[in-house]
Parts: structure tokens; sequence; C-alpha cells
């Protein structure tokens, strides 16, 4: 089941092979693909963010052929390929080129604190500050999440438990393998009753990361002792 509209509601949809929703006319142009039990090519023109929601299933990139199990998350620039007998959806980042990654199978818990009670880990961090990211989102039992936004759209994945997406026009049920989509500025929050719930979130920006100016190679050299700066580094073209 699926809901849209044009006033900022949450696209919530069960997994289905196949199935793709796009947003390259974002400012952040990405593009949302599930497959299920099938084979899915990728396109060369993105990096595609992807999670593994059940089975198993075999990911072919320009880094090699991987085996991946239920809990698996990856980053792939360029052509790819998934196959096999599993689940789950990949995100791609049009005109984006990251670094491989592959990570899993995700915890319980995340190891960072987020607003009321829930916690959140980065689970592919950006490359760069601005860059897309893939985080762990994980809602405790009997949450009543304050309503809130986020300034870039969100695309989410239910790994496990049950609760509900609201905003102010709609109540969304959310359960293990329900994908949804938050559009950028839609007000919203998540809730539980005795449930937890727990949610593969990509976001296509960040302002956090590494810049010239800042970053632990840089933040860790010194010279005589003392910290270098950044003016005393060749420029990166």
């Amino acid at each position: 089941m699926s809901f849209m509209s044009m006033q900022g509601d949450i696209l919530t949809i069960a997994l289905e092979h196949g199935y793709q929703t796009d947003y390259l006319d974002d400012s952040f142009p990405s593009k949302v693909t599930a497959w299920s039990g099938g084979s899915l090519s990728l396109n060369n023109d993105a990096t595609h963010f992807g999670f593994v929601q059940n089975g198993s299933a075999h990911l072919s990139c320009q880094s090699g052929t991987f085996t991946m199990s239920a809990g698996i998350y990856f980053a792939a620039p360029g052509e790819c390929a998934i196959r096999g007998s599993g689940a789950g959806i990949v995100v791609s980042r049009r005109l984006y080129h990251g670094v491989f990654h592959l990570g899993g199978p995700i915890e319980e818990h995340g190891r960072l604190r987020y607003i009321d009670g829930c916690t959140d880990s980065l689970l592919i961090p950006p490359v760069v500050k601005g860059d897309p990211c893939l985080n762990l989102l994980q809602i405790p039992a009997q949450t009543n999440q304050t309503e809130h936004t986020h300034p870039s759209l969100r695309i989410g994945l239910v790994v496990n438990g049950d609760g509900e997406c609201r905003n102010p026009r709609s109540t969304s049920p959310l359960s293990p393998g329900i994908l949804f989509v938050i559009p950028a500025g839609a007000l919203h929050s998540f809730h539980t009753d005795d449930s937890e719930l727990t949610i593969i979130a990509y976001h296509p920006d960040s302002d956090f990361g590494p810049t010239h100016e800042v970053h632990p190679m840089l933040n860790r050299t010194l010279v005589g002792g003392h910290p270098i700066s950044h003016g005393d580094c060749h420029e990166v073209s």
C-alpha cells in the first residue's frame, strides 16, 4: 500500500521487486530501487547505497563480487548489479562518486544519542563534508517523538519492529520491509507502542565530515611540536 500527495506527506510502500521512484529534480538527485528475489542492474552515473533486508544477495561492482546476508549495507560507485533470493533497497545518488564500502550486520542499538531517547549510528559516513551518508536509527518502545523537519529528503527502510510515522495530515503504519520517503521540510514524528523500531535511513547530504581545513591527517600533523595550518598545505585540485 502506498500513499503520496503534493502536500509533503509521507510516501510508504512495501518492498516490491523492481519498484522505483526518483527524485532526480531534487537538489541532491536520488533514485530509490527495491529488489526482491531477482536481479538489479545499476547505472554508471551514481553511487549506490544499499541494504539487504532479508535472505542473501550477490553484489558485483568495480571492486569485485561479494556475497551479502541480511543486515549488510554497502556503497558502490559506478555500474554494478545485484542478484539473489534476498530483498532490499538501493538508493542511487546521481552524479556523485563515492568510495566502496561494505559493512554489517547492523547492531541492535545506535552509538549516538538522538532526540527523545532515540539513537543513531553513522553506518557510511560522508567522505567529505556535504556528501551523502547512511544511518541506523533506533527508536525505543513507548516513544512519542517530537515533531521535526529535515532540510533535505530522507529515505528509510524499516528493518525490525512496528510503529507509525505521523505528520499533520496523515499517519503511516510502519513494519518490517516498509520503505518510506519524507520530503524535504515535511513536519513528521515517529511513534512506537510495545515494539522498538529499527530503521535504515539515507541522507542525500550532510553538514558534517572532513574538510580541507579540518581532517584527522592534518589535525594530527605537528611541525616543531605545533599543528600546521591549512595555508601550509598544497591545494587539492
